[in-house]
């Protein structure tokens, strides 16, 4: 991890559709992202948010790129703490490959310059994808919010 990057790969036992579902579909994604959901409908130039359970939007954007079930690209701006909101947008990118009868999946979160998201992301995506790895070999994410520290 860098000031203005956060990469991390996993590899999943299912397959790409399966794996884009998780990724795009709101009720899918209660199961795997500590309860919170996306909201968007999937279209370059959409908007698209990440919504917290009590309602509140975490994180709002705009879908850039989308090829299903390859790639999905996200403008991503944090919307609850200001101090993170002021520096602006990052983008967010998740590629999604086969490999043997696994999926190698990459998701890459950055910024133009430093920027005081990056190492937040860099503690929420290892539990995220950790979660969405589970739900789907296990068919049980994990259902707690992260903990502090």
């Amino acid at each position: 991890m860098s000031e203005n990057s956060f990469v991390y790969v996993t590899y999943i036992r299912t397959t790409p559709e399966k794996l884009w579902e998780a990724l795009t579909d709101p009720e899918f994604n209660r199961q795997f992202f500590l309860c919170s959901y996306q909201e968007s409908d999937w279209k370059v130039g959409s908007s698209w948010k990440l919504i917290f359970p009590d309602g509140r939007v975490a994180d709002s954007g705009e879908i850039l790129e989308i090829d299903p079930p390859k790639r999905l690209v996200i403008k991503w701006r944090n919307e609850w703490l200001p101090e993170v909101k002021e520096d602006g947008y990052t983008r967010c990118t998740f590629t999604v490959e086969p490999d043997g009868e696994l999926m190698k999946l990459a998701v890459v979160h950055e910024a133009d310059g430093p920027h005081r998201l990056i190492p937040n992301v860099s503690k929420g995506w290892p539990l995220v994808l950790a979660s969405l790895k589970s739900l789907l070999e296990t068919g049980k994410g994990f259902d707690r919010p992260p903990s502090k520290g």
